[in-house]
């Protein structure tokens, strides 16, 4: 039986799926974690049953091996030849790469070189493809750019009000992120609303540890709240979101922060973390989850309450951009399963029209709001893998 490899890779870790083709099913799934690190361990889930073991894997090529072996191990394949197709999500496409790309060697080159933009990720997802060139030469590998989705935005949404020369000589400009999420929900979300893609006004907001609120106009993305990194828009687990650059400027002088130390806060401290002052994790800031008191308490609410309110900031104003809203979609993490958020944001939207239904909303239904709604409300989990395998099968032609 032939299959088909889905990758996402991270700075030290990649997880996969592997896919049947053409159907489409998920035979197995895992992850190598810590590669390179101490501590490194390797896991495969089977049939529901999950298998993990404490590995040395010291290398990118070095997991590959480990991820074939146990493929064989556990009967999902009898000889590599069967992986017809391996697809890779990157982070980082730049304005080069406007779609998924077959790669060879001058392609992988580029996103070798695309690092300025994604430090941590690219050159980390790009060790991974070169693995598997070694490891499986021959068979076709693609890469799904995170960016890609957002390549259709308008200069008046992804240009910054800096000198023209910055863009012209570094790229500097909007690229947003979360694109191949966005591509699934709002596919998704057309055809739960029974409703052609390409005549809908959606919002799409991506509520993970990473966050982003992405307006999807007649098919394309029409703005997103990330920018020239993922650490700009909404407030995140640990990221900033957007910050005044000239209070960047005063913080650095008082604490005597260089630029890196200064990333490292806005990345890593900042976000439900730096003003909550508890954890990155919204279950941990949850009143119904927690039994949070005092201070604490009120530090807490105060984290949700602006992380929600960033999240109806980009809403309202990429309602009035659009025009107008036929749906908003919420996915990932807190997305799917926080229905204080979703409430709060669909609030904001009664006025357009927007009908909340409650108790759907509680059940993490699929559709939050009621039938006369002129607003749907949806739960979407989002899938970057399937959306991975499929652009596999259209971008290296698979039959």
């Amino acid at each position: 039986m032939k299959k088909i490899l889905a990758i996402n890779s991270g700075s030290s870790s990649f997880k996969f799926k592997l896919f049947t083709f053409p159907d489409e099913k998920v035979i197995s799934e895992g992850m190598a974690d810590r590669v390179g690190l101490n501590g490194s361990t390797f896991t495969i889930k089977v049939k529901g049953e999950k298998h993990q073991e404490k590995v040395d894997i010291p290398d990118s090529e070095t997991a590959v091996t480990i991820l074939l072996e146990n493929l064989k191990k556990y009967d999902l394949i009898d000889d590599p030849k069967e992986i017809i197709g391996i697809g890779h999500r990157i982070v980082a496409g730049g304005e080069e790469f406007k779609d998924s790309t077959l790669i060879d060697e001058k392609s992988l080159q580029k996103i070798y070189d695309l690092k300025q933009y994604a430090p941590l990720h690219n050159t980390a997802e790009a060790d991974v493809i070169k693995a598997f060139m070694k490891v499986l030469p021959g068979v076709p590998e693609v890469a799904v750019f995170d960016t890609s989705f957002h390549q259709t935005l308008d200069p008046v949404h992804y240009l910054y009000s800096l000198p023209y020369k910055y863009y012209e000589k570094y790229g500097a400009r909007k690229y947003g992120a979360h694109g191949t999420s966005v591509r699934y929900v709002s596919q998704k979300a057309a055809e739960i609303m029974k409703r052609d893609l390409k005549d809908l006004k959606l919002i799409v907001c991506h509520l993970g540890s990473g966050a982003s609120v992405t307006a999807v106009k007649d098919g394309k993305s029409f703005d997103t709240s990330m920018g020239f990194s993922p650490m700009a828009g909404i407030t995140m687990s640990s990221r900033s979101g957007d910050v005044d650059p000239s209070l960047l400027a005063f913080v650095m002088k008082k604490e005597n922060l260089d630029a890196d130390q200064t990333l490292k806060v806005l990345n890593n401290e900042s976000g439900l973390l730096g003003i909550s002052g508890i954890s990155p994790d919204m279950r941990d800031l949850r009143g119904d989850m927690t039994k949070l008191e005092g201070e604490k308490k009120k530090r807490a609410d105060l984290a949700r309450n602006i992380f929600i309110n960033r999240i109806i900031r980009y809403v309202g104003a990429y309602t009035l951009e659009m025009g107008g809203l036929d749906g908003i979609a919420f996915t990932a993490g807190v997305g799917e399963h926080d229905f204080g958020v979703r409430e709060h944001v669909m609030d904001s939207l009664e006025l357009l029209g927007l009908k909340p239904d409650s108790a759907a909303n509680k059940e993490n239904a699929t559709i939050i709001t009621k039938p006369d709604s002129t607003i749907v409300g949806m739960v979407i989990p989002t899938n970057e893998e399937l959306m991975i395998e499929r652009d596999v099968v259209r971008v290296a032609g698979l039959k």
